[in-house]
Formats: C-alpha cells, sequence, structure tokens
C-alpha cells in the first residue's frame, strides 16, 4: 500500500504523481504548495522556473522520494 505523500495538499502518492506529470498543474500546485509551508522565496522559484527544469526534477523526485524536489529548504 503506497504511503500517503506530504506533497499538493496531502493528497495521495497516486494523485500527486499525476498531477506532477501535467505540466500546468505542476506548476500552480508546486508553487503553492510552497507558499503553503511558507516558504516564499522558493514558491517565487516555482512560479519563475516552474515550466523548465523544476517540472523535470519534480517527476523524478515524485517517483523516487514520494515528493517534489524542494531546491530551497530553509
Amino acid at each position: 500500500m503506497a504511503k500517503k505523500s506530504k506533497d499538493y495538499f496531502g493528497l495521495s502518492y497516486v494523485v500527486s504523481l499525476i498531477l506532477a506529470i501535467i505540466p500546468v498543474t505542476a506548476w500552480l500546485c508546486g508553487a503553492i504548495t510552497r507558499f503553503q509551508e511558507g516558504k516564499i522565496v522558493a514558491g517565487l522559484i516555482r512560479l519563475i522556473f516552474g515550466f523548465t527544469i523544476v517540472w523535470i526534477l519534480d517527476i523524478i523526485f515524485m517517483i523516487v522520494n514520494r515528493q517534489i524536489f524542494r531546491l530551497l529548504n530553509v
């Protein structure tokens, strides 16, 4: 049984993975998630660079670590 993911509003791993694969939802959900965590700079980075390498890293990290890529975890 898949364990619960903390990313994308506490949704299950499968739903979070599907959202991470779709570029627009990954961009928006990633930025909103980081803003909700109180990481303003990380949220802004996701808004600006979310369609590039961050999206690819999100997919890879979601498959491997079951959470989105966290560049700034301060």
